[in-house]
């Protein structure tokens, strides 16, 4: 924070959109304070800080064996650097690595359209990121109390606890303010690690108190970033104990009455103050999903809660999409009276559609909106339209959209993005028989860039639409829905490196891993539908051998021909017509014996014919279902 130094930190991560938030894994979040000192008496842990924005598992371990010195080990779970015996006097460096793990089962998917399951529970797999610290500590010699406030300086209560995640607002300033105190010494600073742009003002007084107060305007650019600031106070011989907190900046916050509500990309976060609301017990307030619990501190009654978690309803108006949830007071089943206050506090996040909001809503309008730091605010509309000229679509109200086997489907994806030269590509497209992209039972309609089925039909748009249409098909089994879920990705125009650039791979093995080169967003699911079938749009036609269509009721033609006699009259005498009565006797047996052949060979043939033609009017009905 002093400018003294420089420093660069290297990260390994996993590129996969996450099934979760729709988003790139975030990495743990955390730092040190440039000089950690501790008497040897009176060292036994060193509380590190591990934040993950995801709400991930963080595992903290030595980076390797030789990397901890004597007598240290490392509390994986707590990210806790403890004692195991006396550790000597002098400067230990210390190297770790702070590795993150889901706590739910997700789908990793990639921009190539491969995928990858990870289970919660499997601690053993590759970590969604591996993020490297290093720090010294220096061990000083021993002292004669270790009783904090009198040898050791010791925080006050007005500042903030170690791992509090803490709310600013970007343009305007926010302000942190520690306390600690030393009786038998003086504290004559603090150190600090934090944002470059934080201002810190440092007072003292006569009891030995002193505070510091950090002062911190985020930026645009630092929207929705997890910012770590580590403190402590030093006096000539020693310091307190260092606390880490995590900044946090999101847009404006709303104050509704007594309330302080906080919105975050995914979440928003409520601050009740407990002096503007006498009598409120937290132990008798919950969210609209009890499940979901509230928690306190000295001050404030804090809740936090996802757009898609806690009981929190969604409402489209237009132009906003508005998160609603609650706090209530409730009673317990076996409590005859009560003289608590009752509680309800309405709480809400308000967000026009062409700002970020990076949690993953499926909309019938199918509208999703993104963040990424190298591209912007950026957003999809996903439609179904009427006809192919791609204008009148379909309303809200007729959700789901009934359709007919085989009849065609007109759909289409419109991007917006800040940056005005952009263009739009269509990575992959795909059906399921529900609206979860990763069920394993799917279809795919445009793979690679490249188009699968034989049906669908590209229309030219613009560079950021994409207008397409389908012939209806529906899965085998008992299913009479089907979603479609398309990754899409925007690029800045112009770049030959692109993916947008490169369009159809069918190796994508082959494809330019080129993205520092030029601008483009990762792959980003959008889903429409659900599509449900109400009957059968066959024609009544068969195919014959030739390929010539004809009606199903038309006969087949005639293929026997009339049978052929001997001219008696070229016989002489009785001999002659003897033989000539022979040769008309083996005349009629073998015509009649031919007629027989032939008659058979028509009616096998006639029901051969039919039964195939039944056979392809079928296969006219089920050919997308296989």
């Amino acid at each position: 924070m002093e400018g003294q130094t420089n420093w660069t930190s290297h990260a390994e991560l996993d590129l996969g959109s996450r099934s979760d938030s729709q988003a790139l894994n975030g990495c743990p979040v955390s730092t040190t304070v440039s000089s950690l000192r501790v008497p040897q008496n009176c060292f036994s842990r060193i509380q590190l800080l591990a934040h993950d924005p995801d709400g991930d598992h963080v595992r903290c371990r030595f980076a390797s064996n030789a990397s901890a010195p004597a007598n240290f080990t490392m509390d994986e779970t707590g990210c806790e650097l403890r004692a195991a015996g006396l550790v000597a006097v002098g400067d230990h460096v210390f190297e770790l690595f702070l590795e993150d793990f889901p706590r739910q089962n997700l789908t990793l998917r990639y921009a190539g359209g491969a995928s990858v399951w990870r289970e919660a529970s499997d601690m053993n797999a590759p970590p969604l990121c591996k993020v490297m610290l290093q720090f010294s500590l220096k061990i000083l010699p021993p002292i004669a109390s270790c009783e904090a406030g009198h040898g050791l300086p010791v925080f006050l209560s007005r500042t903030p606890s170690h791992r509090d995640v803490l709310f600013a607002t970007v343009g305007q300033m926010f302000q942190l303010s520690a306390r600690a105190q030393a009786h038998h010494t003086s504290i004559h600073d603090f150190q600090v690690s934090g944002p470059q742009n934080m201002n810190k003002v440092f007072k003292d007084d006569q009891n030995g108190e002193a505070e510091v107060t950090l002062s911190w305007t985020p930026e645009l650019s630092d929207l929705y970033r997890s910012v770590p600031v580590c403190f402590t106070a030093e006096t000539n011989e020693t310091q307190t104990e260092m606390r880490c907190v995590v900044i946090m900046a999101t847009q404006a916050a709303v104050v509704q009455g007594q309330a302080s509500v906080t919105c975050s990309p995914n979440k928003m976060m409520v601050a009740l103050e407990k002096a503007s609301m006498p009598g409120i017990d937290v132990n008798y307030l919950k969210l609209r999903d009890t499940s979901c619990s509230l928690t306190a501190n000295a001050t404030h009654i804090l809740g936090v809660m996802s757009f898609s978690t806690c009981g929190t309803k969604l409402e489209d108006q237009g132009d906003f999409l508005i998160f609603h949830n609650e706090i209530n007071s409730y009673v317990l089943p076996t409590e005859v009276i009560i003289r608590r206050k009752k509680v309800k506090i309405d709480i809400n996040c308000q967000f026009p559609k062409t700002i970020s909001i990076s949690s993953y809503f499926n909309l019938q309008k199918s509208d999703y909106i993104f963040t990424e730091s190298s591209f912007g605010s950026f957003g999809y509309t996903f439609e179904i339209f009427t006809n192919s000229n791609f204008t009148s679509k379909v309303a809200a109200s007729a959700y789901p959209v009934e359709v007919r086997l085989l009849e065609m489907i007109y759909m289409g994806i419109q991007a917006e993005s800040d940056l005005p030269n952009v263009n739009l590509f269509v990575e992959s497209c795909k059906a399921t028989p529900d609206d979860n992209p990763g069920n394993t039972l799917s279809y795919d309609l445009i793979k690679n860039g490249c188009q699968v089925d034989e049906t669908i039909i590209i229309h030219k748009s613009n560079e950021t639409s994409f207008n397409f249409e389908v012939q209806a098909f529906k899965f085998t089994g008992n299913y009479d829905q089907v979603y479609i879920t398309c990754s899409v990705i925007l690029c800045e125009a112009g770049s030959s490196f692109s993916r947008c650039a490169q369009g159809c791979l069918n190796d994508p093995s082959r494809r330019r891993r080129k993205r520092l080169a030029s601008r483009e967003t990762v792959g980003h699911f959008i889903t429409q539908g659900p599509l449900r079938f109400v009957g059968q749009a066959v024609p009544n036609i068969a195919v014959d051998d030739n390929g010539t269509e004809m009606k199903k009721s038309d006969p087949p033609a005639a293929v026997n021909p009339p049978p052929v006699y001997p001219d008696i009259k070229s016989s002489e005498g009785v001999w002659g017509i003897k033989k000539a009565l022979n040769n008309i006797s083996t005349a009629v047996f073998a015509s009649t014996f031919c007629v027989s052949l032939v008659l058979m060979a028509t009616l096998i043939g006639y029901f051969m014919r039919k039964r195939r033609d039944e056979d392809r009017k079928s296969l006219l009905v089920s050919q997308w279902e296989n």
